[in-house]
């Protein structure tokens, strides 16, 4: 019987990552065929995958926004899918990784010891701008959250407690801003150049993002950076012959040195100050904007967030938050949230009041759908959409534009990216917390009232998949 491996992972690896698992399983379970999954979600790589696993499988599939190491799969079929096909067309990703044909004996390739040929052929299959850059998310979300959650905890001591010194609240003004918020664009940078040329390009990524930092570059520069190291690491790599006995210097010493260097002083000299331009305007801009532009602004972030819940329009409103709090801009952060909470719980309220339009498992579905939305787990949604997307998407779209509007509309800020409900107690974390509460609910509301007009009466109570 042929065995499959699989590995799945986005960049906050909290819902999509092991749904898309499971998905993989149930269909795998149905077509009575074995499959082990490796998931790389925010605690990390769970069920890795050994060296026997990848020998016996017929072929791989992989539906991750992040690195997955995929020089380990060399001489393997591969099926490259994204999380969203993973998770709703599970059975015909399975058939489609059962047709591949087993890879000849001779495409099987011997590694040198220093190189790295499958990086290479990696990125000439063309995982692309989003996957790198996801990458450098996922590494640097932790410390966003981090960061902003301990900022939000110096504040209960008061608003200007943390300016006297050796204060706790100083301290924890320390550690979250100086430390874990310092770290966030030299982390970004590092890793996106580590998914581009895997460990030659850390160490130029690393200094390139804090070089972003120092020269107010922020956010923006640190990408810039992250790119700009990793494609040069990888060109060094390809480039760079040496005598076998002194190939060994070659990932320790010549490429970090060489690629740290240019990278280093193109920051200084070529990309930073244009950067830091192009930073401070957009902080001027979003700082100065009126009532009716701010909601104008949350309401395009509020939709993006609906649009594929999870996938790259989301990712990128959500990227866009999360980054401008690294620069003392909240706003856009609380319209991000809360629009991306609105559509599971709008469909939790909808499964609650219009019963007779949702079968008995989709309204046991509209349940963890509505705890999902409290944490701010989008994905809750996805179910739904998948099962009717011309009449849930749209519905979805309407309540979070809705919502994201009045969250920045009405001056709403939130310091922490992550949490939903769980971070609202927290004293400082959410400014103007009553326009936070109010575009929820507002949100919520209009997406279930949408769907409860657009949803057809379900003719029989038999359940079906979602």
């Amino acid at each position: 019987m042929k065995k499959l491996i699989a590995v799945t992972g986005c960049p906050t690896g909290i819902a999509h990552t092991y749904m898309a698992a499971e998905s993989l399983q149930r269909a795998a379970q149905v077509k009575d065929v074995e499959i082990k999954v490796e998931t790389r979600g925010a605690t990390g790589v769970e069920n890795r995958l050994t060296e026997e696993d990848i020998l016996e499988a017929h072929a791989v599939i992989l539906s991750a926004d992040v690195d997955v190491e995929e020089e380990r799969f060399v001489d393997k079929p591969i099926v490259r899918v994204a999380l969203r096909e993973a998770i709703k067309e599970g059975e015909r990703i399975i058939e489609e990784a059962l047709a591949q044909e087993d890879a000849p004996e001779q495409t099987k390739v011997e590694k040198e010891p220093d190189s790295t040929p499958a990086p290479s052929a990696k990125k000439k299959s063309g995982t692309g701008f989003y996957q790198h850059l996801m990458n450098g998310v996922s590494f640097m979300l932790p410390l966003v959250v981090a960061g902003g959650l301990i900022i939000a905890l110096s504040f209960t001591f008061g608003i200007h407690a943390a300016e006297e010194e050796g204060s706790l609240a100083a301290q924890l003004m320390q550690i979250g801003g100086g430390s874990a918020f310092a770290l966030m664009v030299p982390v970004l940078a590092g890793f996106i150049a580590y998914s581009i040329a895997d460990k030659a390009g850390l160490a130029p990524g690393l200094v390139g993002g804090m070089l972003a930092s120092h020269t107010g570059a922020g956010f923006l520069g640190g990408i810039v950076a992250g790119f700009l190291a990793g494609y040069l690491a990888q060109w060094l790599k390809k480039v760079i012959r040496l005598p076998r006995t002194l190939e060994g210097l070659k990932p320790i010493m010549i490429i970090p040195f060489v690629a740290t260097l240019a990278v280093g002083l193109l920051m200084v000299y070529v990309i930073g100050t244009p950067v830091k331009g192009i930073m401070d305007g957009l902080t001027a801009w979003l700082q100065g904007l009126g009532t009716g532009n701010a909601a104008l602004l949350g309401l395009l972030l509020g939709a993006m967030m609906a649009v594929d819940m999870g996938g790259p329009v989301n990712k990128a409103a959500y990227t866009f938050g999360v980054g401008l709090l690294g620069s003392g801009i909240e706003g856009p952060m609380a319209a991000v949230m809360v629009a991306g909470m609105t559509p599971p719980l709008g469909i939790w309220l909808a499964t609650l009041l219009a019963k007779q339009k949702f079968n008995r498992e989709e309204r046991e579905a509209g349940k963890a759908a509505g705890v999902m939305g409290l944490a701010f787990i989008t994905e809750g949604a996805i179910p739904f959409a998948a099962a009717d997307p011309l009449r849930v998407i749209p519905s979805c779209i309407a309540g979070s534009a809705i919502a994201g509007a009045i969250a920045m509309g009405l001056g709403s800020t939130l310091a922490a990216p992550h949490g939903g409900i769980f971070v609202l107690p927290i004293p400082h974390a959410v400014g103007n917390l009553g326009m936070f509460v109010l575009a929820l609910a507002v949100g919520t509301v209009v997406t279930a009232t949408l769907l409860m007009l657009l949803k057809k009466k379900v003719t029989t109570d038999q359940t079906t998949t979602v």
